[in-house]
């Protein structure tokens, strides 16, 4: 990668679209290079999906809960319960952690039985030992394109992108 490909996923990131007209005119790379820039990107796996963003709360999952998990520690415990939390019906994100707690969960859910059937199915995993619940009460910042968390320098420097030029 190199600082154009950055650009053209920094581009990505705040537009919210792989179209190679738009991505042209915010990044003033030719539209050209921007296409193979991204078939590229697709190619290395950098780019993996082409989704659209959705609102959930106009979907109607519009009630975020993070449950915290202690399970009982066993060898391999981690990926064993790790895919359960991930089977879960509401459960969108499972990241295993370091420290008191082992799992960290995101739902997103439309109603207090949703809440109180994705507790119950934590309940059902015989790993677990415990679990703690919150309800977000309110979203302040929810980025799902973290490259718009950066300065286009601090991508660059950071991620030791070459800095020679490229043909295309």
């Amino acid at each position: 990668m190199d600082e154009k490909d950055i650009q053209v996923l920094a581009a990505v990131a705040k537009l919210g679209t792989g179209s190679p007209e738009k991505l042209s005119e915010e990044t003033d790379i030719p539209k050209s290079t921007v296409h193979y820039r991204l078939d590229n990107l697709r190619e290395e796996g950098v780019i993996t999906n082409d989704l659209f963003d959705v609102d959930l709360t106009k979907v109607g999952l519009n009630i975020t809960v993070i449950t915290e998990v202690m399970a009982e520690y066993s060898k391999g415990y981690h990926d064993k319960v790790g895919e359960k939390l991930g089977e879960v019906e509401g459960v969108n994100q499972v990241y295993f952690t370091m420290g008191d707690t082992d799992f960290v969960v995101i739902s997103h859910l439309s109603n207090r039985g949703m809440v109180e059937n994705l507790i119950r199915q934590f309940e059902s995993i015989d790993e677990i030992a415990r679990t703690s619940s919150k309800f977000v009460i309110k979203t302040i910042k929810d980025e799902n394109r973290p490259l718009n968390d950066f300065e286009m320098e601090t991508l660059v420097e950071t991620l030791g992108i070459d800095q020679e030029p490229v043909t295309q």
